[in-house]
């Protein structure tokens, strides 16, 4: 009988490092090198902490709400 190889869980193991990248992530907004960097991990960890901001879901052009137009086309029937 063949041993099967298992293969690790990629979610598992990239959890594995969720203290070190925090605390890195920590690092780079405190005293990174660009301000850019510093927005991203601040944006990240606040997405972490948080979750991400809600996005509104408006109609054409930002305003009214959505209209769904659900079509049934039978071909060859009349």
């Amino acid at each position: 009988m063949a041993k099967t190889k298992r293969v690790p869980d990629l979610r598992s193991l990239a959890r594995g490092y969720t203290d070190v990248c925090i605390k890195t992530l920590g690092g780079i907004a405190k005293e990174g090198t660009s301000e850019q960097a510093r927005i991203s991990a601040s944006a990240l960890l606040l997405e972490r902490g948080y979750g991400k901001p809600a996005q509104p879901v408006t109609g054409e052009d930002g305003e009214g709400s959505i209209e769904i137009v659900i079509r049934h086309i039978l071909e060859g029937k009349k």
